[in-house]
């Protein structure tokens, strides 16, 4: 509730923010409550959260086919059987509600103007990757200004002041830079509107969205690379028109291809963004092309880039987080979890003869190393004290190995993996932060219960 004051806020003092934070969270969010008073299990929590924000998404653009691949590709992360059935109800649910309210859908638009040749799909493919382009440069110039933003000395309650500030010289120059857009949208679309006039509002408004997200209004891009695609494709229409070698592009489809494959660079979500196309257009061979722009949009971001808007924030703030892709579950299987507990232990400073005589051979392959006050020294291997040529007077610290290396019981399965990977261990100690000996763990072990893991998050995508 609070995201959707902040955003209702931002997008109504004319910061150039979308509304999807709100109503894509609320959804989300709302399932997830549900979810969790149902106690449901982790992969039905999972489809729930994405029927409830794909439903969101639906309402909003009266589409629900879109909403659905909204569920699938930004929330959920797959195209699972399980999921389908719940959330294309959700979906379908949320988008006659709407329409039987009477609410008008964000973006309304006319099938295709011309027809569809194959020089038009090797030119809307580059539009694709002009996209992805400006796309990865709205990304950096949004979170490189929120970085430096939160360097500076301002305090965070002026922030959004100032930003506030700097949008006014920007809303005078054209006012279709303010809020998320939906309007301005529909007025160039209809509009014959001169290329220079686009070239201006797609740089006020790349701006007019930087500052604001830099300076902490709340909101997303998700509506505002919808508009700054339609612009781009607008343009891309006006300079090939220019060039003789080429046949002339219908700014309209032109502007509807740009809104999909910008998208697809900021948001993610190809197949989303597509059947957005689809459902206002209701044209199949424009889809099409949409498919094809789009997909080179997000192979070309996916490859160079790597994030979409969400993750690459999630990214600079310090999480691992790349896609939509559960990898909870390796957060969930820590060290504590997986780790023997009671572990075999001995006094670095004892003999070898009084180790032989507590350890005796096929009693325990490994013991681990203790100083005198009881914190972790290294693992010795008990065949390595039964050598013939080892006198019974040495002590046995000095067969320890790996008195530097240990696992610590918060640490997740992934890290513990590649603790084995670096120090070429089949066998480690786990410890406390005073370097007490907590229990031990093996490499095959964790291997084996990744697997496992991996095992159960597939049969749980396919609903088995």
């Amino acid at each position: 509730m609070i995201v959707c004051a902040q955003t209702i806020v931002s997008n109504g003092a004319g910061a150039s923010v979308g509304l999807e934070a709100a109503y894509a969270q609320a959804g989300g969010g709302l399932a997830s409550t549900l979810g969790a008073w149902l106690r449901l299990r982790r992969a039905d929590m999972r489809v729930l959260v994405g029927a409830g924000a794909g439903a969101a998404v639906g309402a909003a653009f009266g589409a629900p086919l879109t909403g659905a691949f909204y569920a699938f590709e930004i929330v959920i992360g797959a195209y699972t059987p399980a999921a389908i059935a719940p959330v294309a109800a959700a979906c379908l649910s949320a988008v006659v509600l709407v329409r039987l309210v009477g609410i008008e859908a964000y973006v309304v638009a006319l099938p295709g103007a011309k027809a569809i040749t194959t020089v038009d799909y090797l030119l809307y493919a580059g539009l694709g990757l002009i996209c992805a382009f400006v796309g990865i440069a709205v990304m950096r110039g949004v979170t490189s200004l929120e970085a430096l933003v939160r360097r500076s000395p301002i305090p965070e309650l002026w922030r959004p002041a100032i930003g506030g500030l700097l949008l006014i010289p920007l809303a005078m120059i054209t006012p279709q830079v303010l809020s998320a857009g939906h309007g301005a949208l529909h007025i160039d679309l209809g509009a014959e509107v001169a290329l220079r006039f686009i070239l201006l509002v797609l740089a006020v408004k790349v701006a007019a969205s930087t500052i604001s997200l830099g300076f902490g209004f709340r909101g997303g891009l998700f509506f505002a690379s919808l508009f700054i695609g339609s612009l781009v494709g607008q343009l891309f229409a006006g300079a090939i028109g220019h060039l003789a070698v080429f046949p002339p592009l219908d700014p309209s489809d032109a502007a509807l291809i740009g809104m999909a494959a910008m998208a697809v660079a900021i948001v993610g979500g190809p197949m989303t963004m597509s059947m957005l196309v689809l459902e206002v257009t209701h044209d199949f061979a424009l889809t099409s092309v949409a498919i094809t722009a789009a997909l080179c949009a997000s192979t070309f971001v996916r490859e160079t880039f790597g994030f979409s808007f969400s993750t690459w924030r999630l990214h600079m703030r310090g999480e691992s987080i790349r896609s939509a892709r559960d990898i909870g579950w390796m957060r969930t299987l820590t060290v504590g979890k997986m780790m023997q507990r009671g572990a075999e232990t001995a006094v670095a400073t004892m003999s070898v003869a009084e180790f032989r005589r507590r350890f005796p051979l096929g009693s325990t392959n490994k013991v681990v190393l203790v100083d005198s006050s009881g914190r972790y020294s290294g693992i010795v291997e008990t065949a390595k004290a039964f050598d013939g040529g080892m006198s019974s007077d040495v002590e046995i610290g000095t067969l320890g190995i790996l008195p530097d290396v240990a696992l610590t019981p918060d640490q997740n399965v992934r890290s513990a993996i590649q603790h084995f990977d670096l120090s070429e261990a089949d066998y480690l100690a786990v410890i406390d932060d005073e370097g007490s000996v907590l229990g031990t763990l093996s490499e095959r072990f964790v291997h084996r219960r990744y697997s496992d893991e991996v095992e159960k998050a597939q049969r749980e995508m396919f609903g088995e």
